[in-house]
């Protein structure tokens, strides 16, 4: 009787232990490697490297768009989504390899999503991007490039929310104290910088500017917890493939649909004189739309990649790093003025990065904590 009921209390501890590993999985996101714990954070940093070159790369290019000659707010919007092409060669690999995060793990049999949800996913986040790119071409118009910078701060705030409800995203201090500093800088520029209104731009064009851009940041947090719940509930596979299957059709319906607003709203009429108005030339013109297609293109590889290795939010955190780095840059290249405020806004701004930080670091020890002890406890 007592080896009975020692049986039956091994079983029960196999069953908690099971039932722990699926918390801890549930809380990854998506599916954390359990060994070579240093290559994948190598990985992580080089997509880090990625997210924060190209967003910087990207705005300057975009900025400089405007500053020489540029007014078409969907030839903005559109070299946001149109770079996607360059990624074919390496899709091209993942297919082929079926490269995956962890190929130590047995992948998990799911039954694969209809053709149909699948093409109302892409659809739906292809639009999503879309509009963000729109949203953010009208506010790099009307706004210097270092408050367009920081006033995508609030994005965390924003992806937050929206990962509370999509994701089930757990609220820790350190979290509620990085939104808070965040949403506190994103205040700061909102009260104090309408005596930065670019030369040539009415209040009115100005206000414009801003509301779009923090409509901007709202619909890149609505963006990046749509994807992190697109990964968990219907692209279930264990492979980087998806991650590229998700940023090649989401670019195409966003390339789509940003090429319908620029045909219907005449803007390709326009080209040719906005061609010979540039300042640099037109071949300068040519080269500047090139390569900032190519930088917005590295940086959503970066982002999307990170969303699929840890977490929206983690990726929305590491766009926010980038913080430091934009405003300095527009300030170099573009003089933008660096005020007290800016200023101010910035150490509120990289204190709640370094906050999320710490808690995406507790997270993860925690989380080998916990894997272990499941792992034991399932082997005895």
């Amino acid at each position: 009787m007592a080896e009975a009921q020692q049986l039956q209390l091994h079983f029960m501890e196999a069953e908690e232990a099971n039932s722990s590993t699926e918390s801890v999985s549930q809380r990854t996101v998506l599916f954390r490697p359990a060994q070579n714990y240093m290559i994948r954070w190598l990985r992580i940093a080089l997509y880090i490297i990625f997210g924060i070159c190209g967003q910087t790369a990207a705005t300057l290019l975009t900025r400089l768009y405007y500053e020489k000659g540029g007014t078409s707010k969907w030839v903005g919007t559109l070299v946001q989504v149109v770079g996607f092409p360059i990624l074919l060669p390496y899709y091209y690999i993942a297919r082929r390899k079926d490269i995956t995060p962890n190929s130590t793990t047995t992948a998990v049999k799911t039954k694969p999503p209809s053709l149909l949800l699948l093409v109302c996913v892409y659809v739906f986040l292809g639009l999503l991007v879309a509009g963000n790119g729109y949203l953010y071409s009208v506010g790099f118009e009307y706004l210097p490039l270092s408050t367009v910078a920081l006033i995508s701060a609030s994005q965390l705030a924003f992806n937050a929310f929206f990962s509370y409800f999509l994701n089930s995203q757990k609220f820790t201090p350190f979290i509620i104290n990085s939104l808070i500093l965040v949403t506190i800088s994103s205040v700061l520029l909102l009260v104090n910088n309408s005596s930065e209104r670019p030369s040539g731009v009415s209040k009115g064009k100005y206000v414009l500017g801003f509301i779009c851009t923090i409509l901007g940041t709202a619909t890149y947090g609505l963006t990046l917890a749509s994807q992190q719940l697109a990964f968990r509930k219907v692209l279930k596979k264990q492979s980087f493939k998806v991650v590229m299957d998700l940023i090649i059709y989401q670019s195409l319906i966003a390339s789509i649909a940003t090429s319908i607003g620029f045909f219907a709203s005449g803007d390709w009429k326009l080209l040719k004189g906005e061609m010979d108005g540039f300042a640099p030339g037109k071949v300068s013109y040519v080269m500047t739309l090139l390569w900032t297609a190519i930088a917005w293109e590295v940086s959503i590889f970066g982002g999307v990649a990170l969303v699929f290795e840890l977490s929206a939010l983690f990726a929305n955190v590491i766009g926010a790093l980038g913080l430091p780095i934009t405003p300095i840059a527009a300030m170099i290249v573009f003089h933008d003025k660096m005020s007290g405020v800016k200023g101010i806004a910035m150490v509120l701004a990289i204190w709640g990065f370094v906050s999320y930080a710490y808690q995406q670091y507790l997270d993860d020890r925690e989380l080998i904590a916990e894997t272990k002890t499941a792992s034991e406890v399932s082997q005895a």
